[in-house]
């Protein structure tokens, strides 16, 4: 990979604060990350750390109390909701310990889902839904309901669903948290072998220290504070 690719900000944050008023609960405290093109970036922590939260921040789904996110350099702060939904549609995927497929359209229509909000043609939409599933190892289960398929396929065809529209950078949120430890490593592998053939950048919440280690940077967040491991 050039180095011009490597420092291609994707996403970042500085001095980024997220606290519950109410309760005065500060559960990020002033972080700051870089993300670029094509880099892996595990982030651990204990139950409540804020792993979720700050993914959430970073993901535009959330406000921080203060700092700043950028989303291609552009600072969400500085965008009305229209204008960051589309940035973060268009540049984010997401994938959550839970597949969120529904329940009453296919595998096929799952992943085609993206394309299809953006009012692509319906068979251009499936057409690229039924290649993206080829990847990750699906051919043979397009036309299944999510209800047919196991737990790893439906992950993967979660994955699919999240790298369909191309995005910069994938947001992972325990990905593998729902499955046995076989799938777990699985699927794991075949997201980063994602990330690697189609150089998108990955930040991957998880628990598991030696998931995290197989992603090229790692931190623990402690405290509301990102150390690296």
């Amino acid at each position: 990979m050039s180095k011009a690719v490597l420092h291609k900000e994707v996403l970042a944050c500085s001095g980024l604060r997220k606290t519950y008023h109410g309760l005065e609960v500060a559960v990020l405290n002033g972080i700051d990350l870089t993300v670029n093109a094509g880099e892996q970036i595990a982030i651990v922590g204990s139950s409540g750390s804020g792993k979720s939260t700050l993914l959430h921040l970073l993901g535009g789904l959330d406000a921080a109390s203060a700092g700043e996110v950028r989303i291609l350099k552009q600072n969400l702060a500085a965008l009305n909701e229209a204008q960051k939904g589309l940035l973060r549609n268009r540049s984010l995927g997401f994938v959550y310990q839970f597949h969120h497929l529904l329940a009453e359209f296919t595998a096929l229509e799952n992943v085609a889902m993206p394309l299809l909000i953006r009012r692509m043609p319906r068979e251009q939409a499936l057409g690229l839904a039924a290649d993206m599933l080829a990847r990750v190892g699906l051919a043979h289960r397009v036309a299944h309901m999510p209800g047919e398929l196991s737990g790893g396929e439906r992950q993967r065809a979660a994955l699919a669903r999240a790298l369909i529209a191309e995005p910069q950078c994938i947001l992972a949120d325990e990905p593998t948290g729902n499955l046995d430890r076989h799938t777990a490593h699985a699927v794991f592998d075949l997201l980063l072998g994602l990330n690697q053939t189609q150089q998108r950048s990955l930040v991957v919440v998880t628990h598991d220290i030696e998931l995290a280690k197989k992603m090229q940077r790692q931190y623990l967040l402690v405290d509301g504070k990102l150390q690296p491991l």
